[in-house]
């Protein structure tokens, strides 16, 4: 059977559990033993494509299944099949790829295995206790989601000396009919009641951390924005769901470290940096479907705002010393810790706190929703289950291709020209004019990257035009991002002199420093007016 699997999946806190378990068996549930066996290639090549071939008792019955990565953070291309009952005591089945020949899985998988030329091994196992419940939402998002609650463990090399252990607690809702807001609804529910987080790491991910011993995982960093169609240009819906997909992509897999509890400072920071991509387009692509209120701003915007400052209040206090001292030093600055008795830094929440706040993870599940939903589940929706009432027939549609294109010229026109203008007067304006504008500059540069490719069939070479245009912004970041550091070390330093006096030489130094970096910024920003601009129409 091949299908989309859409699901959410969250990790369920210790504590939590029984809590969990007891709001389950409010309804009719269904035991099941679970015993998967996972395959791989020994340099795991699947794993590298995303793909998993698994092996699986239920029950009585094997299942083989091969999953893959869909279009964002809720699809999962799936094919399974039922492979019949087990024989009382007798040996498991044989994996075999063949079986899902002819699926769009099937034909990833296969093409994988042909580019590695690698024989298939077991890998890991899981045994995993699972109780299942389906549950039905109604109004306009009726759905039937399956709840899935699954306590166990992940096994690596299974069966030898070596082999270490993974536990696994974690609720799973997928959606098995009806609309996707039915399930989001669900999913804030149960996120919320039990103070539940979104995860990204699968059993698959669990085991493959396992065998190679990671305790940290590379932090994901930004990519493009990827249109379904590229012959057919996306729609104002559309692009506004690839484009926050594209943050999502970037922002959940590091969230999920981060509320399992890492501390790992470039996972902070690249989550900081999808959290402020996804503010631009939120902000920047509002009007291309008027139908969409998850662009008004009014939810979402505080817990987004309120997480960035937290996560970067200690990290960017910390980065600024790094870099300020040996400058401090190197000018003759008397040695001492700035940081020392900062009780702002002690009482601050730590990263996981903040990621795993109800409002953040609220926030999450509604642009993870948003990514999935078709056009009629994407109209303004708001019932007492939180599925939704059918939009009005009246409501004004999605720009079309041409005119979701000529929208975003003007945005960016608007920001080009605000930036340029306010390079003009840089070293005149206000301090918090001066960060305005720096925040305008990177929302110029998510924007043009965001849009970048809907431009690169108007006139050839267009997507170079593109790329010479970011390069010229890059030096005004560097300038802009420079003289923000320095601002930043001023303040603290300054706010540093009510515990010691050695902070004074800092307060000198860089406030000798102001003017200089200013004119630099005013040069750089300068250099942009005369960039050209891809979006605009050539003759």
């Amino acid at each position: 059977m091949a299908a989309m699997e859409i699901e959410f999946k969250f990790h369920i806190p210790a504590g939590r559990l029984k809590a969990v378990e007891a709001a389950m068996r409010r309804g009719t549930v269904v035991r099941t033993r679970l015993q998967a066996r996972y395959f791989d290639t020994a340099d795991q090549a699947l794993a590298a494509e995303g793909i998993v071939l698994r092996l699986r008792k239920e029950g009585r019955r094997w299942v083989q299944t091969a999953k893959a990565t869909g279009d964002n953070a809720l699809h999962r291309l799936e094919h399974n099949v039922d492979l019949g009952a087990a024989a009382a005591g007798g040996a498991a089945p044989a994996i075999d790829p063949q079986r899902h020949q002819g699926t769009p899985v099937g034909e990833r998988l296969a093409k994988v295995l042909a580019a590695s030329g690698a024989p298939l091994v077991e890998r890991q196992s899981t045994d995993i206790a699972r109780l299942t419940r389906d549950v039905r939402t109604t109004g306009a998002g009726a759905a039937v989601v399956e709840l899935a609650l699954d306590v166990g463990k992940v096994v690596a090399h299974a069966g030898t000396p070596d082999q270490s252990e993974s536990p696994v607690c974690e609720l799973e809702l997928e959606l098995k009919r009806g609309d996707v807001t039915g399930l989001v609804a669900l999913a804030h529910r149960w996120s919320q009641q039990h103070g539940l987080w979104f995860s990204t790491v699968s059993k698959a991910e669990r085991g493959a951390r396992l065998l190679a011993k990671l305790d940290v995982v590379p932090a994901v960093k930004a990519e493009a924005p990827r249109f379904a169609d590229e012959k057919e240009k996306p729609d104002g819906r559309a692009i506004q769901q690839a484009v926050v997909a594209s943050c999502l992509a970037q922002m959940l897999p590091n969230a999920s470290e981060i509320a399992a509890g890492s501390t790992d400072e470039e996972q902070i920071h690249q989550l900081r940096i999808g959290i402020r991509r996804l503010r631009t387009a939120l902000r920047e692509l509002v009007g291309l479907d008027p139908r969409t209120d998850l662009f008004n701003g009014a939810e979402w915007e505080p817990p987004l705002v309120e997480a960035f400052r937290a996560l970067g209040a200690l990290r960017d206090r910390e980065q600024v010393v790094k870099l300020a001292q040996p400058q401090l030093r190197d000018a003759g600055a008397p040695e001492f810790d700035p940081l020392a008795g900062d009780d702002a830094a002690a009482e601050a929440p730590s990263p996981g706190e903040v990621v795993r706040a109800p409002a953040f993870q609220s926030v999450l599940v509604s642009l993870i929703g948003f990514t999935a939903a078709t056009a009629a589940e994407s109209a303004p929706q708001a019932d007492a289950e939180g599925a939704g009432q059918p939009a009005s027939a009246s409501a004004p549609a999605p720009l079309d291709a041409g005119e979701a294109r000529r929208h975003l010229r003007k945005r960016l026109q608007r920001l080009h020209k605000q930036v340029v203008r306010d390079g003009q007067r840089f070293e005149s304006l206000a301090a918090e004019d001066q960060h305005r504008t720096r925040k305008r500059l990177k929302r110029l540069r998510y924007l043009a990257e965001f849009v970048a490719p809907l431009f690169a069939d108007e006139d050839e070479g267009k997507k170079p035009a593109a790329e010479r245009y970011l390069k010229r912004l890059r030096p005004a970041q560097d300038a802009l991002g420079e003289f923000n550091d320095e601002a930043v070390a001023l303040a603290l330093y300054r706010e540093a002199t009510g515990r010691d006096a050695r902070a004074w030489f800092a307060v000198g130094w860089f406030s000798g420093r102001h003017a200089a970096g200013a004119k630099a910024c005013r040069k750089a920003l300068g250099r942009i007016e005369k960039a050209p601009r891809f979006w605009e129409k050539r003759s």
